[in-house]
């Protein structure tokens, strides 16, 4: 029998992956993602626009859903400029905030209260919210305090959900080059990637694969004691 799994984000490159292994794994993926997104990389499986900044769409969203679900994978985000963080305007640190944070939020009260007794819920954090660089303040900020939101909801919900979270390094996606649904995909990435390759301690730059390996074990019923944790996935760039 099949577990419906709701992947917001589905159509990124890290959630093609999810949803892919997830399907491997048994479970019936629902993706949510912008129109742009499910445009640009339209899934085999049912997928539904959403936009995750506003609680009504999100809510409109539940009509496509089952009532109970035994997951829920949450991979929206996206950067803004990278810029000293006093520089910053308030409208961009607004829209990142929103965009990444309130957005987690929004989500986690609209479809949580779907995922049945036993089920578990994976946000996705990143590694700079947790090892500070120039440049990225409201992001690395926002995801920081999703790392703080994952903690949370773990205590309050527990014991019938768990809840996690993922942390990625950077990953060769689309999300280095503007944004899935958010740009052309085609950009030069924001950074030297073989530069950056060559400082980290396993050598390379991550896959969207090496990061949907962890959520989907964060799912399963081989990380059952598992809950209100931050997983790091950077190849040893930062260590905790």
């Amino acid at each position: 029998m099949s577990r419906a799994l709701v992947i917001l984000g589905g159509c990124g490159g890290i959630g093609r992956a999810v949803t892919s292994q997830a399907e491997a794994a048994g479970y019936q993926p629902i993706v949510l993602d912008l129109a742009a997104s499910i445009e640009r990389h339209q899934p085999e499986q049912p997928a539904f626009a959403v936009d995750a900044s506003d609680p009504a769409s999100l809510r409109a969203a539940l009509a496509h859903l089952p009532d109970a679900i035994d997951g829920f994978v949450n991979l929206a985000g996206f950067m803004g400029e990278n810029q000293p963080l006093l520089d910053t305007q308030e409208a961009s640190w607004a829209e990142i905030i929103t965009g990444n944070l309130d957005a987690v939020f929004f989500a986690a009260r609209v479809i949580g209260p779907l995922v049945r007794a036993g089920g578990a819920m994976v946000l996705t954090s990143s590694g700079l919210g947790h090892f500070a660089r120039p440049g990225y303040g409201p992001y690395a900020i926002s995801k920081a305090g999703i790392s703080a939101m994952t903690r949370q909801l773990a205590l309050e919900l527990a014991p019938n959900m768990r809840v996690n979270a993922v942390a990625p390094a950077a990953v060769d996606t689309a999300f280095l080059r503007g944004g899935t649904g958010r740009s052309d995909e085609q950009g030069a990435p924001r950074f030297d990637m073989d530069a950056y390759a060559a400082s980290i301690p396993l050598g390379r730059i991550a896959l969207p694969e090496d990061i949907a390996g962890p959520i989907l074990f964060l799912l399963s019923d081989a990380a059952g004691y598992i809950t209100g944790q931050t997983l790091h996935i950077n190849g040893g760039s930062f260590m905790t």
